[in-house]
């Protein structure tokens, strides 16, 4: 059986690479529903209406359990999913404010995310929730799911809009930097230039991988481990665990696979630093 991942576009691939390190032994099927990018733009009724059409594909493929990489489609749909889809395990993303605020010593936190994600009630609540010293501030980047759809990862343009976007801030107060749409693993380089030296960036795919596991354990519906826990990318080149879809249409050109192994590339790149 497969774990099926998706995302409105690229950006759920963080989520994939993560998972494919940590669970070597799977099959996944990964979705980027390229039709419909960006989510964070769209209303909440869109949203939960695309999430359901991919939910659909991903129990129509054999999939055991279904990742929503993109935390936009978690805040809006996951629940209605859950209650839509009892038998099929569905784990959301969220942003990782509560571990960020605990490591924060006294200094501040920034959230950076879609529009939808920052105004659904379920971020707003998460950091009420966890953010006792008022350290949080929540900051929409709407042009960076632009920007890693078409590929532009390190330019003047993207260094330029960043700055404008974090020009109000008062950047030294900043211990904690929280990556909350998968896209912007693509642009820790940047961001890591334009934040102050030492700040900790942060991101949700990690734990919500370690979630996958847990739930699929206790289904006893992990694959053994064994001798085929790989700890490097470069043992993951050439890999065929993975089906790769974009709105329902499998990838199977070698020019656009090459592209998506050179997408893994740079994430490992992000990864390491």
């Amino acid at each position: 059986m497969n774990i099926g991942i998706f995302d409105s576009g690229i950006g759920g691939m963080t989520l994939l690479h993560q998972a494919m390190l940590m669970m070597p032994q799977e099959k996944f099927i990964f979705y980027a529903d390229t039709d419909h990018v960006p989510y964070g733009t769209k209303s909440r009724e869109q949203v939960v209406s695309y999430v359901d059409e991919v939910v659909r594909f991903m129990a129509d493929h054999d999939c055991k359990a279904v990742v929503i990489a993109c935390n936009t489609a978690t805040a809006v749909a996951a629940e209605q999913m859950r209650s839509k889809y009892p038998s099929l395990p569905i784990i959301g993303i969220e942003p990782a404010v509560k571990p960020a605020v605990a490591e924060s010593e006294g200094k501040r936190v920034m959230v950076v995310a879609t529009p939808l994600t920052v105004h659904e009630k379920k971020l707003q609540n998460l950091v009420e929730r966890v953010d006792d010293a008022h350290l949080v501030d929540l900051l929409e980047l709407p042009r960076l799911v632009e920007f890693a759809e078409r590929g532009e990862f390190v330019s003047d343009e993207v260094t330029s809009y960043l700055r404008r976007q974090l020009s109000s801030y008062e950047l030294e107060k900043y211990g904690e930097l929280v990556l909350g749409c998968t896209h912007f693993n693509f642009f820790k380089d940047t961001f890591q230039k334009l934040m102050p030296p030492g700040t900790h960036m942060v991101d949700g795919s990690q734990g919500t991988v370690r979630q996958l596991i847990r739930i699929l354990e206790s289904k006893d519906e992990l694959e053994d481990r064994g001798a085929n826990e790989r700890q490097s990318w470069e043992l993951h080149k050439n890999d065929t665990s993975v089906r790769y879809f974009e709105s329902g249409r499998e990838i199977l050109d070698a020019d656009r696979l090459n592209m998506l192994n050179c997408l893994h590339e740079r994430l490992e790149k992000m990864r390491c630093l």
